[in-house]
């Protein structure tokens, strides 16, 4: 009898230290600032106001300092390989509209890094030097440590 006895205690001592540890291993993945709808990126056309473009994706989560003919919708996913740990970004986005001096939709662009350069994966080109690459550049530098939301 006392032989089950150990037997049950070391197994519930085995159960418990196994659901605690699993408890921290538990990774978790984070969603923040614009969550890219296909949907609605695909119905932003060339010559749209600014005001449809904003009912269309919503408020920008910056603009230009220039004239506010360039918006920028960043989103970001991060990791936390356990809980007690902290997050590292694993992806970064930024969909970029380029209004012209009318502020009407010149063109749009869906920014992200692919082998470590910025990349346009609408146009499947990446940014040419000057103002606009220079704050993507900024944008995108140390993704790891970039936080736009806090």
């Amino acid at each position: 009898m006392r032989r089950y006895h150990t037997l049950l205690v070391r197994l519930a001592t085995a159960t418990f230290l196994a659901s605690s540890l699993a408890a921290c291993t538990v990774g978790e993945e984070f969603h923040r600032g614009y969550l890219v709808d296909e949907r609605a990126l695909s119905q932003v056309k060339k010559g749209m106001s600014a005001e449809q473009v904003l009912q269309t994706l919503g408020t920008p989560s910056t603009v230009s300092t220039v004239g506010n003919r360039n918006w920028y919708y960043i989103s970001q996913k991060s990791r936390r390989p356990l809980q007690f740990m902290g997050e590292q970004v694993v992806d970064q986005q930024v969909t970029a509209v380029y209004f012209d001096k009318g502020l009407r939709v010149e063109r749009v662009a869906l920014y992200g890094i692919q082998d470590g350069r910025v990349f346009d994966f609408i146009s499947r080109t990446t940014p040419a030097g000057g103002e606009e690459a220079s704050f993507l550049g900024q944008i995108f530098r140390g993704v790891t440590s970039f936080n736009p939301f806090g």
